[in-house]
């Protein structure tokens, strides 16, 4: 019995030899290999060497222009650059103040860019203001009406004006802490006549925080007056109104700052026309 077990193997062997030698099995890469399947793009498209049809335009490289200064002019950016040239001239043209209007009531004035800062010294007490025209324009909304057929382009457009946050500190003489007032205006109130006795702005904020120290605490107590007594908050408006921050002053600010955003807007696109014609 052992003899044939052992050769059973051989045998087995032999056949299979003889089935692979009748049938051959494919080779196992083509099986691997996925089906061709045809190109979705012409080929004139994708083709960029020499000789084959011109890109279009969205897909040709951009190139420098021929003046031999290397820098990158397109067509796009001689438009624009003619664009700002028009835009810059028309905000010149309707340009209200040429230097900044000053405030009344001996307010000495500090620029730095977007910010400016007032000062005002009263009796042992040094006030200063302080406002950004970053983001100070309210959007204009698109539920206005629409223009006549004769109405001229400046008619149409609506007068931006700009109306910032703006701090008032108020520091006695000597001392140690700083009464601190975040004033706003509130959309509703800007614009108003001035026979109409009411504020045409609002305090937000008031907290103490020491004097001299550059960086506020926030670990000071804050006071939302969203929550506040109405007859406190009616001697904090009477506080500053003593100052010279009254309605009057509010007014002469929304002039100074519409007038420092607008100077800021036409020296940013100055710049801007600048930097794309540049070489």
């Amino acid at each position: 019995m052992l003899p044939l077990l052992r050769c059973a193997p051989r045998g087995l062997g032999s056949a299979v030899a003889g089935l692979r030698a009748a049938a051959p099995f494919p080779p196992l890469r083509p099986l691997l290999q996925p089906a061709p399947r045809p190109c979705a793009r012409p080929f004139g498209v994708l083709s960029v060497r020499s000789g084959s049809a011109p890109l279009p335009s969205l897909l040709r490289p951009r190139r420098p222009c021929s003046c031999g200064c290397g820098a990158l002019h397109t067509e796009g950016d001689k438009a624009f650059v003619e664009f700002l040239s028009d835009e810059i001239k028309e905000e010149k043209k309707i340009q209200k103040h040429k230097s900044l209007p000053k405030m009344s009531g001996g307010w000495e004035l500090e620029v730095n860019g977007t910010e400016a800062k007032l000062v005002r010294n009263v009796a042992g007490e040094k006030i200063t203001v302080t406002f950004n025209i970053n983001n100070s324009i309210p959007p204009t909304y698109d539920g206005e009406e629409e223009p006549s057929p004769g109405q001229k382009v400046e008619e149409q457009e609506p007068e931006l004006t700009s109306t910032p946050n703006f701090v008032v500190e108020v520091i006695k003489s000597g001392g140690k802490k700083t009464l601190v007032l975040d004033c706003h205006y509130p959309e509703d109130e800007v614009g108003q006549e001035e026979e109409d006795e009411n504020d045409i702005f609002s305090i937000k904020e008031v907290s103490f925080q020491s004097t001299g120290e550059s960086e506020w605490k926030d670990t000071n107590y804050t006071l939302n007056t969203d929550s506040l007594d109405w007859a406190l908050y009616d001697h904090l408006m009477d506080f500053l109104a003593d100052r010279g921050v009254d309605n009057t002053f509010a007014d002469e600010l929304v002039e100074l700052s519409t007038a420092l955003e607008h100077q800021e807007y036409i020296t940013f696109l100055e710049d801007l026309r600048g930097f794309v014609k540049s070489q």
